[in-house]
């Protein structure tokens, strides 16, 4: 199909790009990547009135160190954070979760900030950035605002932005030394998750002094698995007293019953590939 008319706008700095959704109201769209929104626009599931197109806009792009944290730019690349030395060192989660997404292709054109406000339950790096406790740099009329992850995702496809503003940059608190690991179950090759899991943890000596993790799928929005995490610390990091606190994968989850799965074998995958990804993150 062809999308319906809309006019186009393509500003160079954050400010341009403020002012031109303020101007174009509720109706407008912003194109980061476009790899969610020009098939949603071709279907038309979506008719904005405007597309905002952040392509030229660099200040949007990168990634950098400030003091206890990475800060990663919404236009940086899927290519570009899986390569990047700064995450590879203080963020190993982020490279593991973005490493399984889509394919090379989507990789080299879809954003990290764009996959965030999308906020797609099945995309892989909402989890992530739920676990490693990220905060997500806003932009608007009345200046930056900083939103943690916690309270960024409201529900499905539905984010803290305010029409009038963007996702400008994600503050990632360094992990260093922290080993992670993403477990993904699909039914098909780079197709979204059915269910998956985001896993890092700190051990010492044999034993898991600290651990985040977080579930994709498993609800409207990301869901911090703060029960397995509970039952982790100071848990030696064995394959046997990991499965035992992967028990707890599911409390506190939605999942919902689609043509794939049914919320009962969501429930058994969660706790699955929580001992799978835990186990892999501990190095066991």
């Amino acid at each position: 199909m062809i999308p319906a008319p809309f006019d186009y706008v393509a500003p160079s700095t954050v400010d341009e790009a403020i002012a031109a959704l303020a101007e174009a109201g509720e109706d407008a769209k912003v194109l980061a990547g476009g790899q969610s929104l020009l098939p949603v626009l071709r279907m038309r599931l979506a008719t904005p009135t405007t597309l905002v197109d952040l392509g030229k806009v660099g200040e949007l792009r990168g990634v950098r160190e400030e003091g206890d944290a990475l800060v990663i730019g919404s236009m940086t690349t899927h290519y570009d954070v899986q390569r990047d030395a700064l995450v590879a060192e203080h963020a190993a989660l982020l490279k593991a979760a973005t490493d399984t997404v889509a394919d090379p292709q989507i990789r080299h054109r879809g954003t990290f900030g764009g996959a965030i406000a999308h906020a797609d339950p099945a995309g892989d790096l909402l989890a992530p950035v739920l676990a490693l406790g990220c905060e997500l740099v806003v932009a608007g009329p009345g200046g930056r605002r900083t939103v943690a992850a916690a309270d960024f995702f409201q529900d499905m496809f539905t984010t803290a932005l305010a029409a009038d503003e963007l996702l400008v940059e994600v503050r990632v608190p360094k992990h260093t030394g922290w080993r992670a690991h993403y477990e993904k179950f699909n039914r098909v090759a780079q197709a979204w998750s059915m269910v998956a899991v985001a896993a890092c943890v700190r051990t010492e000596a044999g034993t898991i002094e600290e651990a985040r993790v977080a579930l994709t799928n498993m609800g409207s929005t990301p869901v911090r698995a703060v029960a397995v995490e509970a039952a982790l610390v100071g848990c030696a990091a064995t394959a046997e007293a990991i499965r035992g606190a992967a028990e707890h994968a599911a409390e506190g989850t939605n999942p919902t019953a689609d043509g794939n799965s049914d919320v009962e074998y969501r429930q058994h995958l969660a706790r699955v590939l929580t001992g799978r990804a835990v186990l892999a993150a501990a190095g066991s």
